[in-house]
């Protein structure tokens, strides 16, 4: 494996490029405006309750189970999926076998009228499945591909590529939206506009996908025996890990930080679009302000990622974090109390501007607290079991508390406790870092 290289470094951000149409279009823009408006009464801001099977669920909250059930799975397949990449040296195949997953399941959403709501729910999932399959392979080469103190730029570019690239087709699907006779569309059909966007995601993060793969180069070393069986030995990857994170003091605080603010910060970002079509953009005309307000968010997460990245190397990248989770508790408190659109937009502008910067760090902050060693994929794999983890424990109180309190916006004060707590705890990392080993995590 080559590190510093450019080309190999372009290749990988061309990944974010590529996979980031499937984050913002279906996780955040067309697709839960769509859903919802093909799923509601006439009042997208009443409780509207779906049939799923034999099953009558309130419609965002059928949405978030069906995604908290796909991190589920997420997390207890990977350790054995990056388990058997590590040991046989093909984290590329696995890559590529969940983004043609992913790609595909997005294309036939295409498929997804308002009386296939079952089909498009299994869709979602498996879409969902794919992407976040996908990235834990992705993750895993950003040791392999840099050095330790170019981690920061690289993730940083990944996340801005990402964002670029999203932008530029959701853009392009807005257009098909607003106006679908330009494209030789029948505008009669409502729904034709959102499922000609899902199609192109598909075809966008296949395509783009295979620069990546083009260039990438494989992990073909295999350094290790298997130790156990196929099916638990990536679960003993994971006590390993466990074990030697228990030995570092920095590492250990810095994954339950990390925990903890995963459960508020991908919660929100999954359900962004869902609260806002609920309560802020509820009627039908009201569509273009919601995808433009997403799209507003994404431009200014491109400049909150470089932003994150400059701070860290002024302050460190753990009083980088700090900052970030400080605004993300005010965001949760504004969530809460926002009515009118304008307020909204305010808010989205704070959202953008550390949406993107906090996972980029994040998953930089990580790679330098590893110890030295060549089995990145199993500490990697660790990560993303605990992200797949927080999301579920996430998207599953959302969703509950929605139906108990029949009040989205309770939800919110649900995830900023993580927050709080999350504050706390990354001053609790901070206190066992000495500036003498980690001096870029402090400056």
């Amino acid at each position: 494996m080559v590190k510093g290289s450019k080309k190999i470094e372009n290749a990988w951000a061309m990944y974010d490029w590529a996979n980031s149409s499937y984050n913002l279009v279906i996780t955040s823009t067309i697709f839960p405006a769509y859903y919802v408006a093909v799923t509601s009464n006439k009042d997208a801001s009443e409780l509207s309750y779906v049939k799923f099977f034999s099953l009558e669920i309130i419609n965002t909250a059928l949405q978030n189970y069906a995604l908290g059930i796909v991190f589920l799975i997420v997390a207890f397949t990977s350790p054995i999926l990056s388990s058997i990449a590590d040991y046989r040296g093909n984290k590329k195949a696995f890559m590529r076998f969940f983004t043609t997953l992913g790609a595909f399941s997005c294309a036939m959403l295409f498929f997804f009228t308002p009386d296939r709501i079952e089909l498009g729910i299994i869709l979602f999932a498996t879409a969902a499945l794919g992407f976040w399959s996908s990235w834990v392979f992705y993750n895993a080469y950003l040791p392999d591909i840099a050095y330790p103190q170019d981690r920061d730029r690289v993730s940083a570019k990944g996340y801005a590529m990402g964002y670029i690239g999203s932008v530029i087709l959701q853009i392009i699907c807005f257009v098909i939206l607003l106006k679908p006779g330009w494209f030789g569309l029948d505008e009669s059909d409502k729904t034709i506009g959102a499922r000609i966007s899902f199609l192109l995601v598909g075809l966008w993060w296949f395509g783009f996908a295979q620069i990546t793969f083009k260039n990438l180069p494989s992990n073909t070393v295999i350094n290790k025996k298997m130790k156990k069986n196929i099916l638990i030995n990536g679960y003993h990857e994971l006590k390993l890990v466990w074990h030697q994170a228990k030995e570092i003091p920095a590492l250990k605080r810095y994954l339950l930080s990390f925990f903890l603010f995963s459960v508020g910060v991908q919660t929100v970002m999954l359900v962004a679009a869902s609260f806002a079509k609920k309560e802020i953009f509820p009627k039908s005309e009201d569509e273009p302000k919601l995808l433009l307000t997403i799209i507003l968010i994404q431009l200014v997460a491109i400049f909150g990622a470089l932003l994150m990245s400059k701070l860290s190397s002024k302050i460190g990248n753990l009083p980088t974090l700090i900052v970030a989770v400080s605004i993300w508790i005010g965001i949760c408190i504004s969530g809460y109390y926002v009515n009118s659109q304008n307020q909204f937009y305010v808010l989205a502008i704070f959202v953008g501007l550390v949406m993107g910067g906090i996972q980029s760090m994040s998953r930089s902050t990580y790679s330098k607290l590893l110890p030295k060693t060549e089995d990145t994929t199993s500490f990697f794999s660790f990560y993303d079991v605990t992200e797949k983890i927080a999301l579920t424990i996430g998207l599953f109180l959302f969703a509950r508390n929605e139906e108990l309190t029949g009040n989205i916006r309770t939800s919110i004060l649900v995830l900023m406790c993580f927050f709080i707590l999350s504050f706390f705890s990354l001053f609790y990392t901070r206190s066992s870092i000495t500036k003498e080993k980690y001096a870029d995590l402090l400056n």
